[in-house]
């Protein structure tokens, strides 16, 4: 037994069962809490005292990260701040920052010159050797085995 429908009524039908289903919103929980109060135990409480021990060196390690990630946020602010007033400055503002740079450098320059100008002989006598120079030397080559080693031997 089938009802037919005319296409109004059908549409009349359609708009209805959707009107039904967006009337009333499912909620839509995202949480839970339970107030019923506990069940006893029947059980005392017991005090827990803290008796952690912690080892010398995990000691050591905290101290030295947190010294350490001080000190870098402190290098960094250093850093952000020369960084900050170099991009306010010009050309010639650069240059005259760096001229004491320049001048230390070139004052260790000539202070190296001349230590090894004083470092080195001022004579002009040359060492003359009279007796006859002569020097021997026996280069032996030695190849053996399957992957053939060498070894070479000097003697003087």
């Amino acid at each position: 037994m089938s009802e037919s429908m005319t296409p109004q009524e059908a549409e009349r039908e359609a708009q209805r069962i959707i009107a039904e289903a967006f009337e009333a919103p499912v909620p839509a929980y995202t949480s839970f809490r339970d107030n019923a109060p506990p069940e006893p135990t029947g059980a005392e409480p017991v005090a827990q005292p803290d008796t952690r021990v912690v080892p010398t060196w995990a000691v050591g390690t905290a101290v030295a990260s947190i010294g350490l990630g001080a000190g870098s946020v402190g290098i960094g602010c250093a850093i952000w701040l020369a960084a900050q007033g170099l991009a306010a400055i010009t050309l010639t503002g650069v240059l005259a920052a760096l001229v004491p740079f320049v001048g230390v450098a070139l004052v260790v320059l000539a202070v190296g010159a001349a230590l090894n100008r004083a470092g080195s002989s001022s004579s002009s006598s040359t060492h003359v050797y009279n007796a006859p120079v002569v020097k021997h030397t026996q280069v032996t080559p030695q190849t053996r085995g399957m992957l053939s080693r060498s070894r070479t031997e000097v003697h003087s």
